[in-house]
């Protein structure tokens, strides 16, 4: 099969990518670059896109619905750690609320600390909370 001869010029950015791309998949920038314009000629090409965007677009609404739920679960976990503290704590006498603000104060900042490590190293709430409701609704 014999081919025409085309000689284009490039920005050099655009140059660098091909070449990039071109050694990463062992072929001649030759090769990738006729592959690409045949790709932007291709009556289906604007298919193939519009395609490969509703699958980003479906994978972006996925992640953000996760997101929300993840959310929803964070905001119920603390308002029902706020309801039941505050319901089954009494208040301190007026006597002992300075060294309990200290002693609040230094159990604030260990709890800062083991957040940390936490989220560092540990598995997620969420991810136990999908667990539990998970392995709940199967007994």
């Amino acid at each position: 099969m014999s081919k025409d001869r085309l000689s284009v010029y490039l920005d050099r950015d655009i140059m660098q990518a091909l070449a990039s791309y071109a050694d990463r998949r062992g072929q001649s920038r030759s090769l990738v670059a006729e592959a690409a314009i045949a790709s932007f000629l291709s009556p289906d090409g604007d298919e193939r896109r519009e395609a490969a965007m509703a699958k980003r677009m479906d994978r972006l609404d996925r992640k953000a619905a996760r997101l929300e739920r993840d959310l929803g679960i964070g905001v119920e976990m603390i308002a029902q750690f706020v309801r039941f503290w505050l319901t089954s704590t009494p208040p301190p006498p007026e006597t002992e609320r300075a060294a309990l603000r200290r002693l609040g104060n230094d159990r604030y900042d260990a709890f800062i600390e083991a957040l940390g490590r936490r989220l560092a190293n540990g598995p997620r709430v969420r991810q136990e909370i999908g667990e539990d409701v998970s392995t709940a609704a199967k007994e």
